[in-house]
């Protein structure tokens, strides 16, 4: 074994005695070096890791140790089936301060000029990535090969500037993978001489759904050794917790939240004597009311807030709601409140009026002057703000984009 390999074997071992969860996803990936053209660092494409010779070289074990982690929870997170609609290069940076994170706190070193930002932990990378914006200069530690298609539809590989011959390699009918229900791996193990003169081509649809499933029972399958073992950090055991348990969209839970508000019921109030004697059960459905407010201090921008407006509205029909909106950041929007009855079709107002701080009380100071009782009231925020002390006598549902908490009431993360 060259020197690299044996620095790779201790990182490994070292991992499955100190950090099992974390060495049984390692584990699962073969090791591929790869050539320097395409991978300065370290890459993944969801069944290899791929690693830069002289890079891996200039690494300690501890080191590597963080660089192997890294890219087995790239995997074990299903970064690569979480993109959908998000521009990549955002994408990947959110998805690697989501993990940086979570490796620090567990112990781990970073490479150098690896960053670790304090204000994402616990944040996943979805929550992560409206903080970044378009054309910052923060660059991701490694290559993530499952998605490695760029923007405009283009390879970000540079194939252009590899061998010809490699490229009549990488798709000779030889290299195909025999059997086509199986996503082909592409790997070799430590000690093979192979180089990768290409990366891999990103994964298709199939392959995603096929790794998809391997990666959650493998993720099961390591915290069950760890915590046999006894070794299973609480840092791991609540992200486990949370992804193993079925997850539904805010978009339902709101949804579901209004709905058991404006169910409808039975009535056996006595009918009329024109209609007999008989007294029949019929369906009757009250009126809801639900108070809106906005958030508008500044951190919630403008396409959020219609996308949030149009999910009221599309619901507010269905379960028989009138709603009040108000807008609200330390004061109340002067122009408001506006108020929709259950058959109109809301028309929101273009713009709000906001931009300084966050405070929560004036929207339940009003509801509290006016001698209102809602059978709901819901706040889109991200909660970074002064909360009244004490919660109302009404149900509050607070829709929050960020990490921070509430101190009462129902929290729904907005993703």
């Amino acid at each position: 074994m060259s020197d690299i390999e044996t620095k790779i074997s201790a990182a490994k071992t070292k991992l499955i005695l100190d950090k099992p969860f974390l060495g049984a996803l390692v584990l699962r990936l073969p090791m591929v070096e790869a050539d320097e053209r395409w991978c300065p660092t370290s890459a993944t494409d969801a069944k290899s890791i791929f690693y830069n010779h002289d890079y891996f070289d200039a690494l300690n074990i501890s080191q590597i140790q963080f660089v192997l982690s890294h890219e087995a929870l790239h995997c074990a997170l299903l970064h690569f089936t979480r993109r959908h609609h998000r521009i990549k290069s955002r994408w990947d940076l959110a998805c690697d301060f989501a993990i940086n994170p979570f490796l620090l706190k567990d112990g781990l070193t970073p490479p150098p000029g690896v960053m670790v930002l304090d204000e994402y932990e616990g944040m996943t990378a979805e929550e992560i990535y409206p903080f970044i914006e378009d054309n910052t200069e923060e660059q991701i530690m490694d290559r993530h090969l499952y998605d490695d298609i760029d923007d405009d539809g283009k390879n970000e590989s540079g194939t252009h500037s590899l061998p010809q011959n490699a490229q009549q390699q990488q798709t000779s009918p030889s290299n195909q993978n025999p059997d086509n229900n199986q996503p082909q791996t592409n790997s070799a193990q430590p000690g093979n001489s192979h180089h990768k003169e290409l990366p891999p081509p990103s994964l298709s649809e199939l392959e995603k759904q096929q790794l998809a499933t391997q990666w959650k029972q493998r993720l099961a399958g390591a915290a069950q050794q760890a915590s046999q073992a006894g070794k299973m950090g609480d840092v791991f055991a609540r992200l486990v917790d949370h992804l193993i348990q079925p997850t539904l969209s805010w978009r339902l839970l709101l949804t579901k939240y209004m709905m058991t508000y404006g169910r409808e019921d039975y009535s056996y109030f006595r009918p009329s004597r024109r209609e007999g004697n008989a007294i029949i059960p019929g369906l009757r459905s009250a009126q809801i009311e639900i108070i809106v407010a906005l958030d508008t201090s500044g951190s919630i921008n403008s396409s959020e807030i219609k996308q949030f407006l149009s999910e009221i509205n599309a619901i507010k029909g269905q379960v028989r709601a009138k709603v009040t909106l108000h807008a609200c950041d330390h004061i109340l929007d002067i122009n408001g409140p506006w108020q929709y009855e259950p058959w109109e079709n809301a028309d929101y107002p273009a713009h709000f009026n906001g931009g300084g701080g966050t405070s929560f009380i004036p929207i339940f100071n009003w509801i509290e002057h006016k001698n209102i009782h809602p059978d709901l009231c819901i706040y889109f925020t991200d909660a970074k703000g002064k909360f009244p002390k004490h919660p109302p006598n009404y149900p509050v549902m607070w829709l929050v984009k960020g990490k921070a908490k509430t101190p009462w009431g129902q929290r729904i993360q907005l993703n």
